[in-house]
C-alpha cells in the first residue's frame, strides 16, 4: 500500500512544523516555497506570550495561544536541538497610571480564566529585572511564558523535517490544482489568499531590530520585557548575544522596506525601558509581513476535500506552531482537534 502524500505550500515555522509532524505520522511530504526560511519567521521576535497579550473579550486568542504554549516544552524536546529557548517568564511594565490600570485589567481577565499572572510593585520589578528603568510604576509577571530564538527554531525544523523524509523544494506554486499530491496544505502566510481568495487574510508589516551587546555593555533583561511608550507597544526579547526589539505595525500591503521612523521609534522606546541599550551595537533592522485574520485568531480548516488552510497567525506564528500542526494533522486524518475550534474557517463561512 502506497503512502498518502501531501504538499505543504509555505516553509515558515507553520509550514515546516506541519510538514515535520506529517512525515513523522507516515505521510509522504513535499514542501514548496521559493523562499524557504526567509519569510516572516526569519524576522520574528520569538515571544511566546499569549497571557501578556490577553484582553477582555478576546477569549479566542487567549485560549488558543495558551493551549499552544502548553505544547511548547514537548515540541522543543521532540526537535532535540539546543539553545531554542532564550528566556523564561515575561514582564510587562507600566510608566504611568493609565498603563498601570491596563495591567490590572489584563491580570484580572487572564487569571479569571485559570492562568498564572502576578501584579508586581516597582520595587519588585527592579528586583526581578535590575536593567529596567527606575521610572517604572508597576509590572505584570507571566512566569509561564517563554521566548525562543526564531532562527534557530526554523533551522531545527528544517533539519528535523529532512531527517523525517520531507522533500524541501523551492518550487513556486501558482495553481493548487496542478499539484500531484493526495492532499495540499496552504501555509503560505498572507500569500495564502493568492492561492485561495476566499481566505480572509492580509499582510501587516512589522519592523524589528537586533542589537548586540558589546564588551562591557550593561547586562540586559533576562526575561522578555514589554511596555507601552507614548502609545506604542515595544518588547525586548533576550538573545545569547543581545536583544531583539520590536515591533512596528503598518497596513502597507506587501511593502517590506525598513523606515527611518520605525527604527527611530523602536530605539527610543527600547531605551526608555532599558537605558543601557544605548551602549549596544546596532546589528540588524528588518521588516516582515504578518498574516493577519479579521479577528486575530488563526484560520485553520478545510476549504475542500483536498485542501487544508493554515494561516492568519499574525505576529504569533512561533507561539502557535505546535497547536496548528496538531490541528492540521487532525484535518488530514479526517477529524477536527477540539482545542482548535476557535480557529475554524466556519466562523467566516457567510
Amino acid at each position: 500500500m502506497s503512502m498518502k502524500s501531501v504538499t505543504v505550500v509555505g516553509a515558515g515555522v507553520i509550514g515546516l512544523s506541519i510538514a515535520w509532524r506529517a512525515a513523522r505520522s507516515g505521510w509522504a511530504v513535499r514542501i514548496a516555497d521559493p523562499a524557504i526560511g526567509r519569510g516572516a519567521s526569519h524576522v520574528a521576535g520569538g515571544m511566546l506570550a499569549p497571557l501578556s497579550e490577553g484582553w477582555p473579550g478576546e477569549d479566542g486568542p487567549l485560549e488558543f495561544g495558551a493551549e499552544s504554549l502548553r505544547r511548547w516544552p514537548t515540541f522543543v524536546s521532540d526537535l532535540g536541538a539546543d539553545g531554542l529557548i532564550t528566556a523564561r517568564g515575561a514582564l510587562t511594565v507600566a510608566f504611568d497610571a493609565a498603563d498601570a490600570e491596563d495591567l490590572r485589567t489584563v491580570a484580572e481577565f487572564v487569571t479569571a480564566r485559570g492562568h498564572e499572572m502576578e501584579i508586581v510593585s516597582r520595587r519588585d520589578v527592579k528586583s526581578l529585572e535590575p536593567a529596567v528603568s527606575h521610572n517604572v510604576r508597576l509590572g505584570l509577571l507571566a512566569p509561564a511564558e517563554l521566548a525562543v530564538d526564531n532562527r534557530r527554531v526554523v533551522a531545527a525544523l528544517m533539519t528535523a523535517a529532512v531527517s523525517a523524509g520531507v522533500d524541501l523544494t523551492e518550487d513556486r506554486v501558482d495553481d493548487v490544482s496542478a499539484l500531484g499530491s493526495d492532499q495540499v496544505v496552504l501555509a503560505a502566510g498572507w500569500a495564502t489568499a493568492r492561492l485561495c481568495p476566499s481566505v480572509p487574510v492580509r499582510p501587516v508589516k512589522g519592523e524589528i531590530l537586533r542589537l548586540r551587546a558589546r564588551s562591557g555593555s550593561p547586562a540586559g533583561p533576562t526575561r522578555t520585557v514589554r511596555a507601552s511608550v507614548n502609545g506604542r507597544s515595544v518588547y525586548l526579547v533576550p538573545r545569547v548575544d543581545g536583544l531583539v526589539v520590536g515591533a512596528t505595525q503598518y497596513e502597507h500591503g506587501d511593502d517590506t522596506t525598513v523606515t527611518v521612523g520605525g527604527v527611530r521609534d523602536l530605539l527610543a522606546d527600547a531605551e526608555r525601558v532599558f537605558p543601557g541599550v544605548a551602549d549596544y551595537e546596532f546589528s540588524e533592522a528588518a521588516a516582515g509581513l504578518r498574516p493577519m485574520s479579521p479577528d486575530n485568531v488563526p484560520l485553520i480548516g478545510r476549504v475542500d476535500a483536498r485542501t487544508v488552510v493554515a494561516t492568519g497567525h499574525g505576529r504569533n506564528g512561533m507561539l502557535l506552531a505546535p497547536l496548528t500542526a496538531d490541528a492540521v494533522l487532525a484535518e488530514l486524518d479526517g477529524s477536527a482537534l477540539p482545542e482548535a475550534t476557535s480557529a475554524s474557517l466556519e466562523r467566516f463561512s457567510s
